[in-house]
């Protein structure tokens, strides 16, 4: 489990008196089968935060990256149907692991995030033609492969996308790099 998560989880029991497996067991009573529907239900009846609504519903329904047996599995399902673009991820994470020891790897549903003392990446295959690597670069202006994101719950503050292994050269990796340094 990473870090962040546990801090979540010992926070949870400090601000309500209720360790993550009480309120777990209040989901699960609840019979809801949807994630909303729970976040919903805790943030309305039990006034939790979002952010503490939502951790509590992945771990009930484990679907959380910490809660899947083998994050190798999570990764796996990312590329299904999307199978050529794996070879990109694969190369990606080989160069940013040469980055330092520090570097959390974090598979999610969707993506991997990146994480040093805070997230700086996220590798995302995101169609099954366009591979994204989202990228921490506040206050960077965009230029050459570098387009700013501008959605307003954006976990990244820049991608690059690419569309095959060909695509992934010195200005790619520096990008990275240059989120990298800037999240110690």
């Amino acid at each position: 489990m990473d870090k962040g998560t546990q801090t979540m989880i010992d926070n949870l029991y400090k601000n309500t008196g209720k360790p993550l497996d009480q309120w777990i067991e209040i989901v699960k009573a609840g019979n809801f089968q949807k994630h909303g529907l729970i976040v919903k239900f805790l943030k309305e009846e039990h006034a939790l935060t979002h952010g503490f609504a939502n951790l509590i519903a992945l771990k009930s329904q484990g679907t959380d990256a910490g809660s899947a047996e083998n994050t190798d599995e999570l990764i796996l399902k990312q590329y299904q149907g999307k199978e050529h673009l794996k070879p990109i991820y694969d190369k990606l994470i080989t160069e940013i692991l040469k980055f330092g020891n520090d570097i959390e790897v974090a598979p999610k549903n969707a993506y991997v995030s990146l994480r040093r003392k805070k997230q700086f990446a996220t590798l995302t295959p995101a169609t099954k033609t366009r591979f994204e690597i989202g990228v921490n670069l506040k206050g960077q202006q965009a230029q050459g492969i570098l387009e700013t994101i501008t959605a307003a719950n954006a976990m990244c503050s820049h991608k690059i996308s690419i569309s095959d292994l060909n695509g992934i050269d010195h200005e790619v990796i520096n990008w990275v790099k240059t989120a990298y340094e800037n999240a110690n």
